[in-house]
């Protein structure tokens, strides 16, 4: 099955807590095209209480099986890359996934350890993946399946709908 693998990089928002007894929450923001020098887990910036983080690099895997899924994506009108991350601590998460695949990341999203988001896709990114579309998607056309009609003097191998005495348990004394 042909797929093209491209590495991409992740960037995650921690926002402070809204209560003193609340916990601060680690987002993903945003898809990077290239992996940079930076190793993972790294505080890029702070804002007002608002860290950026790079969490690392991860490869987007497209394939070929999956050229409609990304072609929903792309005419979606806002291209997305789902990015599933694990835990709360910017130190300490790790990425789980990255797709392009949106139904994929949809069965992401009911994971209750993951934080699911979708991020805009890159412009870049963007076009690798219309043009892997373009070279690997192959239409399958609908096809209704038609069911056989049912002959009622057929002998079947099912089960009969009301068991005799002799196979029930509650009255056979064989089976005591």
């Amino acid at each position: 099955m042909p797929q093209d693998v491209m590495r991409v990089s992740v960037l995650a928002v921690r926002r402070p807590p809204v209560t003193r007894w609340g916990a601060g929450e680690l987002r993903p923001l945003a898809v990077l095209s290239q992996e940079p020098e930076t190793p993972a887990n790294t505080l890029i910036s702070t804002e007002n209480g608002i860290e950026t983080w790079y969490l690392g690099g991860r490869d987007l895997v497209l394939y070929s099986g999956d050229t409609a899924h990304h072609r929903d994506n792309l005419n979606s009108g806002t291209p997305s890359i789902w990015v599933a991350i694990r835990g709360q601590s910017p130190e300490r998460a790790e990425i789980i996934n990255v797709t392009a695949d949106p139904y994929e990341g949809e069965g992401y999203a009911s994971d209750q350890d993951l934080i699911v988001e979708a991020v805009p896709m890159p412009g870049n990114v963007r076009d690798r993946v219309a043009a892997f579309v373009t070279t690997h998607h192959v239409e399958i056309p609908f096809k209704k399946r038609k069911r056989l009609p049912a002959d009622p003097n057929a002998m079947t191998a099912r089960a009969p709908r009301i068991l005799q005495d002799v196979d029930k348990w509650v009255n056979n004394p064989r089976r005591r």
